[in-house]
């Protein structure tokens, strides 16, 4: 059975696993501490990151753009029939989610609005420009779900979460995205690609009082110092 080795909060491994959901595949998986990383997991992978995959065969993958790419050719397709092109259009948008997760995670760690919003305005345009591309079916290319649903899921999920517990929304300004959001929610796949204490342990980083979104996006709270943390924090 195929083994992936995680982190609980991490956006990249969440887009493996949401994978693995949405095409049903049995998976393994294993929670490592990103503080003190154990030695035979800086032997497995080079960048000393999660998430990484490992096969059934015991050959470890990193990258999930890769680990994606590898499960796509190992299982049949969330969508069958599509051409060259259009493959190739979805793994762009969907380079465009992932290149976002990190940027999303400083968000949620700014110490005051100022620093959000400044952060946020570079995550607001890659959603103005997804906003622009989505049409009238329920999922990015139509009425079922594919590779750039999943790639923009992780995003989505953590923006529900966040708006949930502060009553901020990112995706505010963006209808058809908050639409998209729904769909996905509603699909069960951002519940089940993740562990069961995720909400608690994405509260406790994201959500807590050194956060202006965990004081509950006080718009009348003074600003206070930033706290940056990335050891734990994401993926590295």
């Amino acid at each position: 059975m195929i083994k992936i080795v995680s982190f609980r909060i991490c956006p990249f491994v969440q887009r493996v696993t949401a994978m693995l959901e949405a095409k049903q595949v049995p998976y393994d998986i294993e929670y490592i501490d990103l503080k003190n990383k154990p030695a035979w997991f800086l032997d497995i992978s080079p960048t000393g990151q999660v998430p990484v995959l490992i096969t059934e065969g015991g050959q470890p993958l990193f990258e999930s753009d890769a680990i994606v790419e590898y499960i796509d050719e190992i299982t049949a397709p969330l969508q069958k029939d599509l051409t060259p092109e259009q493959r190739a259009t979805n793994r762009a948008w969907s380079y465009q989610a992932t290149k976002h997760y990190l940027v999303q995670c400083s968000i949620m760690q700014s110490a005051d609005k100022g620093v959000l919003d400044e952060r946020m305005a570079k995550l607001a345009k890659s959603f103005e420009k997804v906003e622009s591309q989505l049409g009238q079916g329920a999922f990015f290319s139509g009425k079922s779900i594919g590779n750039v649903d999943i790639a923009w899921l992780p995003l989505l999920h953590r923006a529900a979460i966040v708006e949930d517990h502060s009553g901020y929304d990112m995706l505010a300004e963006f209808p058809k995205l908050k639409a998209w959001q729904q769909t996905l929610l509603n699909s069960g796949i951002p519940a089940k690609s993740v562990p069961e204490d995720f909400l608690e342990r994405f509260s406790d980083f994201y959500l807590a009082g050194r956060t202006w979104l965990g004081r509950g996006a006080n718009l009348n709270e003074a600003p206070c110092e930033a706290t940056q943390s990335n050891s734990g924090g994401c993926c590295g």
